[in-house]
């Protein structure tokens, strides 16, 4: 396997178990949060989808100055509605990754708009798992202050 594919295998198991995670959600808690400050569960979820197309702009070096989002005004309808809307998004985002070289990945200085911190691509890349990967834990722990099952992640 390449460094691309390895990434895109990566960041696809990640999703695969965000997905059953997500989907343990009754839709009558999509409102729920923790407290005041927090996102709502939908929230949450929307949050890791719609980050692919922000990664998308920065990892081909658009420019986020005029960052507007596909999701703006957009309601909140269900985890699959989310999921479906996400689609295209996602899938654009991991056929960006597929046409990175080796070297790219190994030597292409990405600047994470949000802090200014300078990342070399492939580590970049293994960060936004890192990123999907704790709001995952985050929502195992919503839905256990909710007193909900848990999906099994680990199959």
């Amino acid at each position: 396997m390449t460094p691309s594919e390895l990434i895109i295998l990566n960041l696809t198991e990640i999703r695969r178990r965000s997905i059953k995670i997500w989907n343990g959600l009754p839709e009558r808690y999509c409102n729920w949060k923790p407290d005041e400050k927090a996102m709502t569960a939908i929230e949450l979820i929307r949050h890791v989808l719609e980050a692919d197309y922000g990664w998308n702009i920065i990892i081909s070096n658009g420019s986020m100055a005029n960052y507007k989002t596909p999701w703006e005004n957009r309601p909140f309808v269900s985890v699959a509605d989310e999921l479906e809307f996400a689609k295209p998004y996602r899938n654009r985002f991991l056929e960006r990754i597929r046409q990175f070289s080796d070297t790219e990945l190994s030597e292409t200085e990405i600047i994470h708009p949000g802090n200014g911190d300078k990342k070399i691509l492939g580590k970049y890349l293994l960060r936004i798992g890192y990123h999907e990967s704790v709001h995952a834990g985050q929502f195992l722990s919503y839905l256990r202050a909710m007193q909900i099952d848990r999906p099994q992640i680990w199959d």
